[in-house]
């Protein structure tokens, strides 16, 4: 029975997060910045925003057949459930397991012109430090960066360690997009690191974009 229960109680607890995410969705007054950035990139694209604000990111973006990628995790069970329900693709992996498969997979649908959305910081942080696995994904499949940023209030700030945010219903909420990144093919360590910097501090000035847009100082 106890080993019945851990197989079905990632699906269980994903069906009900995805229930409660719809019905704070359909309250939420959305406002998006900038999404005509979106249209600048025809190839593959990756939405940049931070661990903690993926929950806009699933609201907005569903059903579109955008792709994400889900570490190996329990926890990952249940948010591969949930983004799927939300109309995502997922691919599993991460840099403890699965890693060099996933990388791959990833990289073979960017190539195709497809879009990711993706948490530098995750999946287990520090959280809003951008790690060098988005800039890796960019550079091989050919694909652009597009930061992102998200903020909702009223809201709660869960005790975790991305400081989860979960809109309340009835609210307003924003999600802010920057201008595209790019990559070169050629790129050496230096102009890695430079642009490791760069992503990181525009994602952190677009989140304090979007929590002034909210009132948030």
């Amino acid at each position: 029975m106890r080993a019945w229960l851990r197989q079905v109680k990632p699906t269980l607890l994903a069906a009900a997060v995805y229930a409660a995410s719809r019905l704070i969705g359909f309250t939420l007054r959305f406002r998006i910045l900038g999404e005509e950035k979106l249209e600048k990139c025809k190839r593959g694209r990756i939405i940049a925003g931070w661990h903690g604000r993926t929950f806009m990111a699933a609201l907005h973006f569903r059903n579109r057949g955008w792709w994400a990628l889900i570490s190996r995790s329990r926890d990952g069970d249940m948010q591969n459930g949930i983004f799927r329900r939300f109309g995502f693709r997922t691919i599993r992996g991460s840099t403890g397991r699965g890693g060099a498969r996933a990388a791959a997979e990833c990289v073979r649908v960017l190539r195709r012109g497809g879009t990711f959305v993706y948490t530098p910081d995750g999946p287990r942080g520090p959280a809003r430090k951008v790690q060098r696995g988005v800039l890796w994904l960019a550079q091989k499949g050919g694909a652009a960066i597009i930061p992102a940023a998200s903020s909702a209030r009223p809201r709660k700030l869960l005790s975790s360690w991305d400081s989860y945010m979960v809109p309340a219903p009835f609210g307003r909420a924003v999600i802010v997009l920057g201008d595209p990144m790019t990559v070169p093919k050629d790129a050496d360590e230096k102009q890695f690191e430079e642009l490791q910097t760069a992503l990181e501090s525009e994602m952190n000035r677009l989140q304090q974009v979007a929590e002034a847009e909210m009132g948030f100082s």
